[in-house]
């Protein structure tokens, strides 16, 4: 997980989709060891939701200006 967001930047969609997926399921596993008592920082928690935010904003942004290049190609 832990990349930057320059790293993000520079990912192409379908690495970025596997990052989230990858980063949902650390997600998961975080909370599954939080909940039996497991996880020692709460802190680790909050940073891979964070990391999930991130990795949206860039696929949306790439998803918007896939529309817009679509859009102006169009007229």
């Amino acid at each position: 997980m832990a990349r930057s967001n320059a790293e993000l930047k520079e990912m192409d969609l379908a690495a970025l989709v596997e990052e989230l997926r990858a980063t949902k399921q650390e997600a998961h596993n975080l909370r599954f060891r939080n909940a039996t008592g497991q996880l020692d920082n709460n802190a680790e928690i909050r940073k891979v939701k964070r990391q999930i935010a991130r990795i949206n904003t860039h696929i949306r942004a790439r998803e918007i200006a896939l529309a817009e290049a679509q859009g102006k190609a169009g007229h």
